[in-house]
C-alpha cells in the first residue's frame, strides 16, 4: 500500500518536472529533492540498505560528467540521480537504459519536428498553451536544447510501472 503511494507520488512528481522543464527547459530543484525523498521511502519500504545509495551516487557521477561535457543540463543531473533512489540497485541499468531509449525517441522526434516546424508567426497568441507552444515552435526550429526531463520521467515510470 505505503510503496503503491510513494509509486503514483514519484510519477506525479515526474510528470510536474517534465512540464516544467518543457515549459521553461529547467527542472525544479524542489522536485529533484521530492523525488529523492519519495524514492529513499520507497526503497525503505523494500529493505534496501546502503547500496541504492551508492547507484545513485554513480548516476550522479556519470550525468555530472555528461553536464562538464555540455551534454545534459544541471537539473537533468539531479532528476536522473533521484530517479535512481526509486529503484532497487539491481533495476537501475535498466532504468538508464529505458531512460536513454526515450531520450532517443525525443530526439528522433524533435528533428522530425525541426523539418515540419517552420518559424513561428509573429501574432502573439493570448492564452498560455497557446504561448507555450508557440515558444517550442521557435526552440525546435532553431534546434535548441532538449526538454530531457520528459525522457526521464517517461524512462522511470516505465520501469516503476512495470516494475
Amino acid at each position: 500500500m505505503i510503496s503503491d503511494i510513494a509509486i503514483a507520488v514519484a510519477i506525479l512528481l515526474l510528470m510536474a518536472a517534465a512540464a516544467g522543464d518543457i515549459a521553461t527547459r529547467r527542472v525544479s530543484n524542489r522536485l529533484s529533492i521530492l523525488l529523492a525523498i519519495d524514492g529513499l521511502l520507497l526503497q525503505a519500504v523494500a529493505g534496501v540498505g546502503v547500496a541504492t545509495f551508492i547507484a545513485a551516487i554513480v548516476v550522479f557521477m556519470v550525468a555530472a560528467c555528461c553536464w562538464r561535457a555540455g551534454l545534459m543540463g544541471g537539473g537533468d543531473v539531479k532528476l536522473l540521480a533521484a530517479a535512481a533512489l526509486l529503484v532497487p540497485p539491481r533495476m537501475v541499468p535498466g532504468l538508464v537504459v529505458c531512460i536513454a531509449f526515450a531520450g532517443g525517441i525525443l530526439g528522433l522526434l524533435y528533428l522530425g519536428l525541426r523539418v515540419l516546424v517552420g518559424t513561428p508567426s509573429i501574432r502573439r497568441p493570448q492564452r498560455l498553451p497557446g504561448r507555450l507552444l508557440r515558444i517550442e515552435q521557435y526552440r525546435i526550429s532553431r534546434g535548441f536544447s532538449l526538454p530531457y526531463a520528459s525522457a526521464i520521467a517517461a524512462g522511470a515510470a516505465f520501469v516503476l510501472l512495470e516494475g
